[in-house]
């Protein structure tokens, strides 16, 4: 008896050491893919900070202007193809980026502690050099990512902060922590493989249409991302769900990158008829889906509906959902951002 008991405690001890030792390891690992993206991120934010300062001295000339930026623009993409924030908007928000912190003492010292998307947020978002210093600080001290730093944001913090006497934390944010240097700039940068980018990016692409949608203010809720639906045994992910309280209704997004398939109609088609057997409510109405096709130059929107639904409750979900112009053109603002 006293010889098994040896063997079981022997056995968690053994267990207990091998789970220490696994996490120690993977702690190093964690702490040294964070340095690598801290040191790639530093080379990032200077060479966005010295082609910034380059195009505020090219400003100077008479030649410089629109046609100026587009030609730049051009000759990157030929050298870079598809190489992600260099259009005419992006050459200008790099100009920008420079000429707001070239004299800015407090920003330059920790530049590159904080991730260009965060940058590319706060100098969106903020009005004063103020505010700017306070979210950047923030972002330092609380190791936020964009979705968490634009979460703070969005929730006005700096505005209830500078007007609460005792000074308010910042509000934890729930879910998994970000890496705040995992940014699809980055991956741009190291020029890593296409199908790494694309799956970041479409990540970025579909939490930002998210974003836009609940913006829309049109009476959508969030339910929920990779939203699951089992047919036939086999389990499939809708990438964003919503339910839209005018038209009671579920409304399905989808996301591809590249050019608009014929496929992908018959695919939402089979994803609204699961939604509507195993989700939708008896008192609600038949579901619809988007499919948004983000390609450069050939952004596609276009809805999916039943064909037993009535003339007139399909002219009610036209007239209430989000025109595909918009969308289009949105998705546009997010391919060349």
């Amino acid at each position: 008896m006293t010889a098994v008991l040896s063997q079981i405690f022997k056995g968690k001890f053994m267990k207990n050491e091998i789970d220490k030792s696994s996490q120690e390891i993977i702690h190093m690992i964690e702490a040294a893919r964070s340095n690598a993206y801290k040191k790639v991120n530093e080379e990032l934010i200077h060479m966005y900070w010295n082609i910034g300062q380059f195009l505020s001295k090219a400003a100077q000339n008479a030649n410089f202007g629109d046609a100026y930026m587009d030609s730049i623009a051009s000759s990157i993409q030929k050298y870079f193809p598809g190489i992600k924030g260099f259009t005419r908007r992006g050459l200008y928000r790099i100009k920008s980026f420079y000429e707001t912190y070239a004299d800015d003492e407090f920003v330059t010292a920790v530049l590159s502690q904080i991730s260009w998307t965060n940058h590319l947020i706060i100098l969106r978002k903020t009005k004063t050099a103020e505010e700017r210093h306070f979210y950047i600080t923030l972002c330092i001290k609380e190791g936020y990512s964009s979705r968490e730093l634009e979460r703070q944001i969005n929730s006005a913090y700096y505005e209830r902060y500078t007007l609460t006497k005792e000074k308010l934390l910042p509000k934890p944010i729930k879910g998994l922590r970000e890496n705040p240097f995992m940014d699809i700039y980055i991956m741009e940068f190291l020029r890593l493989p296409e199908v790494y980018k694309e799956v970041d990016f479409r990540k970025e692409l579909i939490r930002n249409m998210k974003d836009f949608i609940l913006e829309l203010g049109k009476d959508f809720t969030f339910i929920d991302e990779e939203y699951k639906v089992e047919v036939g045994g086999e389990e499939y992910s809708i990438d964003l769900l919503f339910f839209h309280r005018g038209l009671q209704c579920l409304v399905a997004f989808e996301l591809k990158i590249g050019k608009f398939k014929p496929e992908y109609v018959s695919k939402m088609d089979f994803y609204l008829e699961a939604l509507d057997r195993q989700k939708k409510k008896d008192y609600e109405n038949p579901s619809v889906g988007l499919i948004l096709c983000a390609a450069k130059n050939d952004e596609v929107a276009e809805y999916a509906m039943s064909r037993t639904m009535s003339p007139m409750l399909v002219s009610e979900y036209e007239l209430k959902l989000p025109d595909k112009k918009l969308l289009m053109k949105k998705l546009q603002e997010f391919m060349s951002d």
